[in-house]
């Protein structure tokens, strides 16, 4: 059943169809994903629309390999999870290192991400000025409090 999953584009939520695209499963079974995981807590607005963000994404991928792939039940899925997800806190607080020298975003490797995405997203964040600081942070919460606006405009689709 190996079948090679698109790359995810580089932004903050997904909606349940578009995650349902990138992981190649259907929206029902990410609803029972839900359940089944206590790990895949998407963000629900109006009307219970659940927005993904891009580790849950990368999650799924994950348990889709488990059981898809790698032939596990859902209870040896959950556990291999649990497994992962402990071994990356432990990670992290050894000193926030995979071991292999490859960089740590929120728990996920860049190796999970798509090279030229990875880039991209490296860039755009080297482009993006520093926290501002007391003296200056007049403009810069103006700024921010507009583009949470637009986020809410965009999300909410009014």
């Amino acid at each position: 059943m190996e079948k090679t999953l698109p790359p995810i584009p580089v932004k903050r939520y997904f909606t349940i169809g578009e995650v349902a695209e990138l992981c190649g499963v259907k929206p029902h079974v990410l609803r029972y994903w839900e359940q089944e995981f206590t790990q895949l807590r998407p963000m629900k607005r109006r009307g219970n629309r659940r927005y993904y963000q891009h580790h849950e994404v990368l999650m799924i991928r994950r348990i889709r390999d488990l059981l898809y792939d790698q032939g596990f039940t859902i209870s040896g899925a959950r556990n291999k999870l649990q497994e992962f997800t402990q071994t990356e806190r432990d990670r992290r607080k050894a000193g926030g290192s995979n071991g292999e020298g490859e960089a740590l975003i929120d728990g996920v490797e860049a190796t999970d991400i798509d090279p030229e995405e990875w880039e991209a997203a490296t860039q755009f964040a080297a482009a993006v000025p520093p926290i501002a600081t007391t003296s200056d942070a007049g403009p810069w919460q103006q700024l921010r409090r507009e583009l949470f606006e637009i986020r809410e405009l965009l999300v909410t689709g009014h």
